[in-house]
């Protein structure tokens, strides 16, 4: 039993690159206007197709401290697994 969790615990940690970028590989990109600032770095998000989702900043934008104020064009990636949440990757001019 310790072996077969350790072989899985390996396969998990040293090769968990290929699983994690499957995962990236199944978001949704979608465009959309920001709507309002919340706290914590969350952003209401009006998507083109009518939605309106919750989205967060994804790290490089904290990182390069870009601002995106309400009305600001983004680009926000949306998990397939819970479409009223999603990460703002890219702020449009």
């Amino acid at each position: 039993m310790i072996n077969g969790f350790l072989c899985l615990y390996h396969f998990i940690f040293n090769k968990g690159g290929n699983l994690k970028s499957m995962a990236k590989q199944d978001m949704i990109e979608l465009d959309g206007i920001v709507q309002d600032t919340l706290p914590n770095a969350a952003f209401k998000v009006k998507l083109e197709n009518g939605h309106e989702i919750l989205a967060h900043v994804s790290g490089k934008i904290r990182m390069h401290h870009i601002r995106i104020l309400p009305g600001d064009r983004v680009t926000v990636e949306i998990s397939p697994y819970d479409l009223t949440r999603g990460r703002i990757t890219f702020r449009r001019k």
